[in-house]
């Protein structure tokens, strides 16, 4: 990659023009009681607090990222990967002058959404529910945040800000065609789906790239799925690979590989910096932003072209390996029967859910799909243990 483009040093930046400002935060969908203060803390901060303390995101710990249910203690699940996230992310925007809190916040948020299994999961609960509008993991990431996971008094959901709710829902840019779930939330608090977000959210949904694209190489060389000499068959990884090999020639290969990852990690953050600083200079508010008519952070044309082709290799050797794919169709069996289970007795659900499920469609199917949606690897395997009296076999390969 272009030398020139390089950033050597994350310095800490005034506030950028076009950055979020807690002072000026929309507010949150309900008012509430705020002369009650638990420390001198800002409203993006209240955010990311709310985050780290709900059940939603403690139940990421036991959520796939690559692997499901692995055996293995050193490999990531959707928490690890959310805080990895976040450390990108923050670090980014620290360097641009955008708000720290927001980013951190958006980054730690951003998985909360994903059912067991990963994307087994999820697209067995999106054919499940075709008939009742489907399933979108990032749509449920807002369902959750603003109705499902209530633990105030006064009002549903965690109450976040404008911000962070509108960033969440933007994840992968303006939204013109929401599904049930978005479009029923953007009814009741509208979030400007067409628009662009701001920058903080467009800076945590490509942290969520770099974290991946990396950190599932690791995952994945680790397991024994990716081969090195496969990987160096592309460029840019090969150009990283050869700068490893100079400075650190008697470095064990295990350290190696993880130097490789590190350097890679830096080689797309500081491009991404680099673009964006391009892509912003002369804006000057959150609005500029969201009406520049296309993402501020972008990554350069020619990295963005190499973090396609990464991507393209591990959806090919490491998310579609035969075993992945038999594991992934052995979860969705899992998925699938409980769904089914569920819709034919609600009281199998337990803990409140069954009382509390509606006789009539769609409102019964959503209700189930949030009980699934909301359970780890371990638990949905649990479940399907007491509904069907048999353990699923094969849902491990790690």
């Amino acid at each position: 990659m272009d030398s020139g483009r390089r950033v050597t040093e994350l310095p800490v930046m005034p506030r950028a023009p076009f950055a979020s400002d807690p002072a000026r935060s929309r507010g949150r969908e309900f008012a509430a009681d705020d002369t009650v203060t638990r420390g001198p803390r800002g409203p993006y901060q209240r955010d990311r607090d709310r985050i780290i303390h709900s059940i939603a995101f403690r139940r990421l710990r036991h959520k796939t990222q690559v692997f499901i249910a692995p055996d293995g203690d050193h490999y990531r699940v959707r928490l690890t990967h959310s805080l990895e996230v976040a450390q990108i992310g923050r670090a980014i925007a620290r360097t641009l002058g955008l708000d720290e809190d927001l980013t951190e916040a958006l980054c730690l948020a951003h998985d909360i959404g994903h059912p067991p299994f990963g994307h087994a999961g999820e697209d067995a609960l999106d054919e499940a529910m075709q008939p009742f509008g489907g399933f979108d993991h990032n749509a449920h990431c807002l369902r959750t945040l603003m109705r499902l996971d209530s633990p105030y008094c006064e009002f549903d959901g965690l109450n976040l800000t404008w911000e962070l709710l509108e960033g969440l829902a933007k994840h992968n840019g303006p939204v013109i065609a929401p599904n049930w779930a978005l479009a029923e939330l953007d009814a009741a608090y509208p979030l400007q789906l067409g628009e662009w977000s701001c920058l903080e959210a467009q800076v945590a949904a490509l942290a969520d790239d770099i974290a991946y694209d990396n950190h599932d190489i690791d995952d994945g060389l680790r397991a024994g799925f990716l081969v090195v000499d496969e990987l160096l068959s592309l460029d840019f990884v090969a150009e990283q690979w050869r700068g490893v090999e100079r400075r650190f020639p008697r470095a064990p290969r295990e350290r190696q590989l993880r130097e490789l990852v590190r350097g890679q990690i830096g080689l797309m953050v500081n491009d991404l910096i680099a673009e964006t600083r391009m892509r912003a200079a002369g804006l000057g508010s959150v609005a500029d932003v969201r009406a520049a008519g296309r993402p501020t952070a972008a990554f350069s044309p020619a990295l963005g072209e190499a973090e396609r082709r990464l991507k393209a290799f591990l959806y090919e050797k490491l998310y579609y390996h035969p075993e992945q794919i038999a594991t992934a169709g052995r979860a969705a069996e899992v998925t699938a029967t409980l769904f089914a289970a569920y819709s034919a007795e609600p009281a199998l659900m337990g803990q409140g859910w069954g009382e509390r499920s509606q006789v009539a469609e769609p409102g019964r199917s959503r209700h189930i799909a949030d009980y699934i949606a909301g359970m780890t690897d371990r638990f949905a395997i649990t479940a399907y243990a007491q509904i069907t009296g048999r353990t699923p076999d094969g849902l491990q390969n790690v």
